[in-house]
Parts: C-alpha cells; sequence; structure tokens
C-alpha cells in the first residue's frame, strides 16, 4: 500500500492505536482492523479515515492477493456506507463540473467501453450474441459478495438468492441472467447459491467471459449495491438498486432502497464518471510504481502491462480452486 499512499517525501507512517492521541488523523481499512482497536480509537477522540479498493483495481482478484493499483483513501466515512457521508457524496453535492472535466469523463467511458474494462481488469469486448427469444426483456442479476462491508451496510445484509427473487418478482416475464461473483465462485468469499435454487428463479446462470461482456447484452441491471451497476450505467443500461450503492440517488437509477436525502441532486453520467474515476480514487502506475491519472491505467491494463504475479497469488488461486471443488463434492453428496 506504500506507494498508493505516499505523499511525496519520507515513508508512510504506520502506528499503533497507542501513539495517537485526540485530534490525531489515521486511515485504517477497516474491515481489517477489529472493532477493539475502531472503538480505542474513537474513545480517543481520533478521527479515523477509511481506504478501500477503487473501481479500476487490478488485472486479477483482489481474494487471490492481487495486489490493488487504486484506493480510496476517504477522510469522511467510506462510499458504499450510506449510513453516513462521504467524500464522493460531497464531490457529486457541490462540484461545479467544467465542461473540460466532463469531455475528459466523456473520452474516459468511451475508452473504458472500448477495451472491456471492469473492476479486475481488460477483457476486449466481443458482439452480443442475439437473443432466443428477442421478444423478452433480457435481465442481469450480478451476484455479489454476501459479507463484503458493501453489502452489510448498502444492502442491509440481503442475499444472492433474496436480490433474484426480487428480480423475478418485478420482472415475471424477463429472461433473467444469474451471474455469481467472482471471488465467490473462485471458492474465498461467502455468497454461493446452489445451482437448483438459482434455477428456479432464473432462466440461466452465466459463469464464463467478461461482465462487461453479459452488460452489453443486457437490456437492464438489477444489482444490490454491485459495481457493475455503475459499469451498467456508462453504457447506457437501465439499472435497478434493491441496496443503496454509492451511484443511486443522483437520477440515473431506479431505486428500491432508502436513498440518504443527501443525494438529491440529479446528475449526468458524465458527472458521474468524473466523480468516481477521475476524482475520488488513487491511481498507480504498475511499469513506474509512481502515482499516475486514470487514463494512465486504463492504457496499461488495455495493453497487459498491469500483470502482476507472485507465489502467495499462485498459491491462493491454487487454494480457491480447491475450495470450489470440495463445495461442488459436498453439494453433490447432500
Amino acid at each position: 500500500m506504500d506507494a498508493l499512499l505516499w505523499a511525496g517525501a519520507g515513508p508512510v507512517r504506520y502506528g499503533g492505536s497507542r501513539q495517537l492521541a485526540a485530534g490525531d488523523t489515521v486511515l485504517a481499512w477497516s474491515s481489517r482492523v477489529s472493532n477493539r482497536v475502531i472503538s480505542d480509537l474513537t474513545a480517543k477522540g481520533v478521527r479515523i479515515g477509511e481506504i478501500e479498493d477503487g473501481m479500476i483495481r487490478s488485472q486479477g482478484l483482489g481474494a487471490n492477493c492481487v495486489p490493488p493499483l487504486s484506493v480510496i483513501v476517504d477522510h469522511l466515512g467510506v462510499h458504499f456506507d450510506s449510513a453516513q457521508p462521504s467524500a464522493l457524496e460531497t464531490i457529486l453535492s457541490e462540484t461545479h463540473f467544467a465542461p473540460e472535466m466532463l469531455a475528459r469523463a466523456a473520452a474516459l467511458r468511451a475508452r473504458l467501453i472500448a477495451v472491456g474494462l471492469s473492476k479486475y481488469g481488460a477483457t476486449p469486448p466481443i458482439a452480443p450474441s442475439a437473443p432466443a427469444d428477442k421478444a423478452r426483456r433480457r435481465i442481469l442479476v450480478p451476484g455479489q459478495v454476501e459479507d463484503d462491508r458493501s453489502v452489510l451496510t448498502g444492502g442491509g445484509g440481503m442475499t444472492n438468492l433474496e436480490l433474484l427473487a426480487r428480480a423475478r418478482a418485478r420482472e415475471p416475464d424477463a429472461h433473467i441472467t444469474y451471474r455469481p461473483h467472482p471471488d465467490v465462485e473462485a471458492g474465498h468469499r461467502k455468497g454461493h447459491v446452489a445451482e437448483v435454487d438459482a434455477l428456479a428463479l432464473a432462466d440461466t446462470i452465466e459463469r464464463n467471459g467478461a461482465i462487461t461482456d453479459a452488460i452489453e447484452a443486457a437490456d437492464a441491471l438489477h444489482v444490490i449495491t454491485s459495481l457493475a451497476g455503475f459499469e451498467a450505467l456508462m453504457r447506457g443500461k437501465q439499472v435497478v438498486t434493491h441496496g443503496v450503492p454509492f451511484y443511486a440517488g443522483w437520477g440515473l437509477t431506479k431505486d428500491h432502497g432508502v436513498v440518504p436525502a443527501r443525494r438529491g441532486r440529479p446528475r449526468t453520467i458524465d458527472e458521474l464518471v468524473a466523480a468516481v474515476l477521475i476524482l475520488y480514487p488513487r491511481y498507480l502506475d504498475p511499469v513506474t510504481r509512481l502515482p499516475c491519472p486514470v487514463e494512465i491505467l486504463v492504457e496499461r491494463l488495455a495493453a497487459g502491462d498491469a500483470d502482476i504475479s507472485s507465489p502467495l497469488v499462485v498459491l491462493r488461486t491454487w487454494q480457491g480452486k480447491v475450495s470450489r471443488l470440495a463445495d461442488r463434492f459436498g453439494a453433490r453428496a447432500r
């Protein structure tokens, strides 16, 4: 994390709670810090900012220990917890976006679509196959990691099966495709839905191919808080939210969650892109290991210059495969 947190002079400072006092500010990756530490810091009057993965993260899964190439550093809260303000909400609520910034956002959005870039890297887009039944509305339901903080805070702990049931209730005549989350499929995280249960609500399960291709093939997405909803908005798709993701409440989505009144200002898609991808995160050039604008990272990912491997990544990948096989054999035995 040092390269992403470096301020330009001197090393990144790490320390325990005993070294901090009232009025100090600390950054924490909250899901990796115990509740006791957070409580101790709060009781001392220490201000706690949050660190999280960025929306364009890496070429490969974080669950496989591939290090991030972008992070969020938010001194107010964190973008996926709708119970409190965040720096992203402030940007979207208060910023006047100059024409030059909107033009930059539009160009970035076009480039992301052209190279098929999503959170976990670039996959060249393919032309979507024609649906067997063109008369039916095509719905994509992306699964999520059920114990992820985004789901626990922004989705009220909703399960993937509940999301599928809600999507089917609102789209009774649609062709619904369920897309399991890659970290769950990799065998590392919670959120597995048994195939028989998924197919009781969905028409198909799509495990292969790029998420961007699945989005392109859909007419609309139903999501809890998935980043796929933001990626779908960039591609002009309708998005129905059942939780409260960071992109809900700005006039671009159909929302079923309780959106905070703080988000009452309508925004265009390029204003959203400017805030979410240009102004909010920090990015690291995987070649120079120096801070960079988002466009540099996009080009590195598109050119295949962001592949990072290590013995830990290889080990973690194989651990996931073994775990996934064990789960499948266990399901068959039951």
